[in-house]
């Protein structure tokens, strides 16, 4: 697969599968505009990703910064080809426990991030189409006890997913998500730390899946890849669990 002559923006890029997703790109060869919040982490990646990488330093959940700062990012690197929406975190608790402060922390991020920088990358690529990548999950589908927020949020955006998919077909812009089961990154693991036994709920992660094992940002970076290319023209709307069979399964 190659993505030469092309750019992606890729949100939450300082970690992650974020960070895997822009990797991976960038191998392919696709020149990449790497969006977080953490500089630091945000330079690391792009010496991994090569000269034609790039840096924004920009909370994608600041409706206000996105406005000011992502039309001056178009004008210098160029409007995206693809787009993957990466940025993500997880906030704790039932939802009789979570607080307003908390609840909208875990929405913004999540998934009112996507319709900031849509309000500003959409127009750019209607002229010539490209392809969305959002990072919905295996809670899309199915809940997680303690997690009302980000259960709430993931269905949000695959559902979002759908909706895009529509408007952007006559424009020739592709929109699809991938669905990450349990993929050891930080985020998982402060999922993971916030458990009354840490180690247990990283095997019992590790021992849901058919395959046995957790899944790695580079296996999901390939469906990334896959949904971004040209191997995947005819396919929008849809998503693509990456879960090693975790949902395949009823539980015994």
């Amino acid at each position: 697969m190659t993505f030469q002559g092309k750019i992606a923006y890729v949100t939450g890029a300082s970690s992650g599968i974020g960070r895997g997703a822009a990797i991976r790109l960038a191998n392919d060869g696709a020149a990449v505009v790497l969006i977080g919040r953490r500089r630091r982490h945000l330079d690391e990646v792009a010496e991994l990703c090569g000269e034609h990488a790039a840096v924004l330093e920009l909370d994608v959940a600041d409706g206000a910064a996105v406005a000011e700062v992502l039309p001056n990012a178009l004008a210098e690197h160029g409007p995206p080809d693809i787009v993957v929406h990466a940025a993500g975190i997880t906030v704790l608790g039932a939802l009789d426990a979570l607080s307003e402060d908390e609840w909208d922390r875990q929405m913004d991020t999540n998934v009112k991030s996507i319709f900031h920088l849509n309000r500003v990358l959409w127009p750019a690529m209607q002229p010539t189409g490209g392809a969305i990548v959002i990072v919905a999950s295996t809670a899309s589908f199915a809940a997680f006890p303690q997690d009302a927020a980000y259960v709430a949020s993931k269905g949000a955006v695959l559902a979002l997913t759908k909706a895009m998919a529509l408007d952007g077909a006559p424009h020739g812009i592709r929109v699809n998500a991938v669905c990450p089961g349990f993929i050891l990154t930080p985020n998982l693991q402060g999922y993971f730390d916030g458990q009354p036994d840490p180690a247990a709920a990283v095997r019992g992660a590790a021992e849901a899946a058919p395959l046995a094992r957790l899944g790695t940002p580079e296996d999901v970076a390939g469906a990334v890849a896959f949904l971004a290319g040209d191997d995947a023209a005819f396919i929008t709307g849809t998503s693509v669990l990456i879960d090693g069979g975790l949902l395949a399964r009823v539980p015994t």
